[in-house]
């Protein structure tokens, strides 16, 4: 209890030290600035195993629980802490006797054992002197005679396996104590380690708190380059998210207007290519129709021949004159009317260069970001010096902790701690070494008793001849008899003496278990200790009261261990705040607001944009005035639809040569040939190409009738998008910018926000975290005293203590199977009479020759 209380106080004095370490700092890292405090690495486990012993030490505990199988008295220890309880003086007082009572009701289990233990080690001298004096008098089997009995080799079977296996238990017994003998010493050289490597971590707790609180100072810088980067990135952050908000409503309009400025060009690139192409299709119409003529005529001519009068031939002349119609021309274009006016009025409106104009309205959109940043240098300057002014005031928080000196303090009682345990854990090893020279010689003593039975039991049993008499036993026999009796002799010398050392390990083991060990453990002693006014009657709460000299604070010895095996920092884990307030010395609110001010006082103004003046909206009326969705589409197509002439030139020559070859020869048929192949040279030369210039002519005729239908209702459309893009500029364009500004502001702002919310978080929860102190209580408590120490005590005693009560047992059943292995000095002799048999006591002398 004394060690408990003295870690306590170690983690009293750095609460107390830490009082004025007001100011620390965290927070964890946002999505844009990444803020975590290094990692602290420490070297001492926060967990002990006992490794393939603790099978050992689990079995005492059980032993342990069904002796003392009370809960922890809590009342009881708290009424004993509190002075109230004092035999000395006032042990009559009804209060007093019932808690005595108490007291014995919860040590009964161990009062008993402790008892027995006591019985036994006042008992067993007086029965091993009464026994030996018996012995002496030839009494107690003293005498060297044995008696034939018939169950006798039964008896001595039983005699032999019961002690065996009494000897085997204390054999297990006896090796229990060598382990735990062994293992307390092995832990006790491990205490030098052991707190060296918790002192080196207290005295990295001590040194990491200023480089923690200097590093999150520093990481004041990085936010504020963070800052200053958007500050003076304000153009495309601030300008370009205004820009980008107005966007979707401006541009596509613009867009529109563009399109249509693009679709006047292409309008009249169409008209005139259209234009151009109707008048060479009518030179090449009027070209054909003069190719055919002629054709036309010189086969009239041939026709004319006088061998046409003859009958045969007369009939085929008739059939080719007949068929000159279809050499005629199949269209009319001089009929389709000229585009000249048209497309003099498209030229009309290109006077007026819309896409230049389109482009000023994309420019004075685009000029968005540079004005904003124009317009927003005197504020941008006013939030720097504001966020300079703030770094000042948190490095001037960082100049008024006096953490070094405060900590100075605590370091020289962690090194007189250390130099105290440096000097006494020498004497502390030595005489460890002396118990464990003791317990070796215990364990020894027990060792050499079992030696004797296990020796007593092999040359008996290995020497026993069942044909000999008691008299005549072999020396191998009758050694074995000597040496379970020296065995029993022996046991009867030292019992009382391992009895008084278990009984002494026993009381002080178990009671150190059930009211130390297992309430650490389990955390019932902190709740003691949290009882108000326990440890000073004029405090609730003892530890606030040695903190902050205010006991009225619920601050609890197991609230401030269980936060430091959390690893949570000394701020949040003492209620430091009771005496230092970060949140007051640290406003965030402030500091934002002072930041969030000076964006309230950003004035932007974007008034002055037009997307497209008068200029450019006349242009777009004038073109959808200009009469292109009035042409009579249909004629034109309905013309250029048709065949070049009105039969198929090739089939026509075809057939003319046909019929040429059906005449006989002379000049009516070669003329008829001549002419079937400049039929086929016309359709080559001109009617293929006019065809090809149709079907052109007509599939430009068809897009501009599809680009100019609806031009009004186009036209309208633009027009009304550029009026609803104009108008939401002029209307929405601030509410935008007072958007867009707060979030560029809270922007701004976040980033000191969460720097000092993180200040703060690590202040309160990371900082100087705890760990290590809690530890050491551990290390001190659980590991070295009850791990270390009592655990393979208890085992001692557990072990020991089995085999020194199997010595009773052992030591009656060695003396009785001893009478079965000794040469006796008499021996029953039994002779044959006539009316039976007779036995009488014969004297032999136990000399041999």
């Amino acid at each position: 209890m004394a060690l408990l209380l003295g870690f306590l106080l170690l983690l009293l004095e750095l609460c107390g030290n830490t009082l004025s370490l007001g100011s620390r700092s965290s927070t964890e890292g946002t999505e844009v600035l990444e803020l975590e405090l290094p990692a602290t690495n420490y070297e001492t486990k926060d967990s002990y195993k006992a490794g393939p012993i603790g099978g050992l030490f689990q079995i005492v505990h059980i032993f342990l629980r069904v002796v003392q199988p009370n809960d922890f008295p809590e009342d009881i220890l708290r009424k004993i802490l509190q002075k109230k309880f004092d035999l000395s003086t006032d042990y009559e007082k009804p209060e007093n006797v019932v808690l005595t009572l108490k007291i014995i009701y919860y040590e009964i289990g161990v009062i008993i054992c402790a008892v027995l233990g006591l019985l036994f080690v006042i008992l067993m001298p007086l029965v091993g002197f009464c026994f030996g004096l018996c012995r002496c008098c030839n009494k107690c089997g003293g005498e060297m005679h044995q008696r034939q009995k018939k169950n006798g080799p039964f008896l001595r079977k039983c005699f032999a396996v019961s002690l065996l296996v009494i000897s085997i238990f204390i054999s297990i017994g006896i090796i229990y104590g060598f382990v735990a003998n062994h293992h307390l010493r092995a832990q006790i050289e491990k205490t030098r380690k052991l707190a060296d490597s918790n002192f080196r971590d207290l005295r990295t707790l001590l040194n990491a708190a200023p480089a923690e609180i200097s590093y999150i100072l520093s990481q004041y810088t990085t936010t504020k380059e963070k800052a200053f980067s958007d500050l003076d990135n304000v153009k495309s952050l601030l300008g370009g998210g205004i820009h980008e908000q107005l966007r979707p409503k401006v541009i596509p309009a613009l867009d529109d207007i563009k399109a249509m400025a693009e679709a006047i060009k292409e309008t009249k690139e169409a008209l005139l290519n259209v234009n151009n192409t109707l008048k060479e299709l009518k030179k090449s119409s009027a070209q054909l129709n003069t190719s055919l003529s002629d054709v036309k005529r010189d086969l009239e001519q041939s026709l004319n021949d006088p061998m046409c009068s003859a009958p045969p031939v007369a009939t085929t002349c008739n059939n080719i004159r007949t068929s000159l119609s279809q050499l005629d021309d199949n269209t009319n274009m001089d009929q389709l009317p000229s585009l000249d006016k048209p497309i003099d009025k498209i030229n009309d409106i290109l006077q007026t260069n819309l896409s230049s104009l389109v482009q000023q309205g994309y420019k004075s959109f685009n000029d968005i970001p540079e004005m904003v940043e124009n317009q927003t240098t005197d504020i941008i300057s006013d939030v720097k010096s504001t966020l300079n002014s703030i770094g000042s005031d948190i490095e001037s928080i960082g100049e008024q902790i006096p953490i070094q000196d405060q900590l100075s303090n605590f370091m020289g009682y962690i090194n007189d701690t250390e130099t105290y345990i440096r000097r006494n854990l020498p004497t502390l090893e030595e005489y460890d070494s002396y118990r464990w020279l003791g317990g070796l010689v215990v364990c020894c003593l027990l060792t050499l008793v079992v030696i004797f039975y296990y020796l007593g039991l092999l040359c008996g049993m290995c020497g026993y001849d069942r044909n000999a008499t008691p008299t005549r036993r072999g020396c191998v026999s009758n050694t074995g008899g000597i040496f379970l009796m020296v065995g029993a002799g022996v046991s009867f010398l030292i019992c009382w003496i391992l009895m008084t050392i278990v009984v002494l390990t026993f009381v002080v083991g178990a009671n150190v278990e059930k009211l130390l060990c297992e309430p650490y453990q389990n955390r019932k002693l902190f709740q003691v200790l949290d009882t108000p006014y326990l440890l000073n009657e004029n405090w609730k709460h003892y530890l606030s009261g040695m903190v902050f000299n205010k006991p009225d604070i619920n601050l609890t010895f197991e609230q401030v261990y269980s936060d430091c095996k959390e690893n949570k920092g000394i701020y949040g884990t003492l209620k430091l705040e009771n005496s230092y307030n970060i949140s007051e010395h640290l406003n965030i609110q402030e500091h934002a607001g002072n930041i969030s001010n000076d964006f309230q006082n950003m004035k932007v103004n974007i008034d002055n944009i037009v997307l497209l003046d008068e200029a450019g909206r006349k242009n777009l009326m004038d073109f959808s005035f200009s009469g292109i969705d009035a042409i009579n589409y249909n004629i034109y197509l309905a013309e250029l639809s048709k065949a070049p002439t009105k039969a198929n030139l090739l089939s026509f020559a075809d057939d003319l040569e046909v019929k040429a070859n059906h005449l006989p020869h002379g000049s009516l048929k070669q003329s008829l040939k001549n002419n079937a192949q400049t039929i086929r040279t016309i359709h080559r030369s001109e009617v293929i190409p006019l065809e090809q210039s149709m079907s052109s002519v007509y599939q430009s005729i068809k897009e501009l009738q599809q680009k100019s239908s609806g031009l009004g209702m186009k036209v309208t459309n633009t027009l009304s998008s550029l009026d609803s893009a104009q108008d939401f500029l002029t209307t929405h364009i601030s509410s935008v910018i007072v958007e867009e500004s707060q979030k560029y502001g809270n922007t701004i702002v976040g980033y000191f926000e969460r720097y000092l919310q993180w200040v703060k978080i690590s202040i309160t929860e990371k900082i100087a975290a705890c760990k290590p102190v809690a530890t050491a209580l551990d290390s001190a408590v659980d590991v070295f005293l009850c791990s270390y120490v009592i655990d393979p005590m208890n085992l001692f005693w557990f072990g020991i203590g089995k085999a020194t009560v199997f010595l009773l047992p052992a030591l009656i059943f060695a003396v009785k199977l001893a009478k079965y292995y000794r040469r006796m000095d008499s021996e029953d002799v039994y002779e044959d009479m006539e009316n039976g048999n007779i036995g009488f006591h014969r004297h032999h002398s136990t000399q041999t020759v």
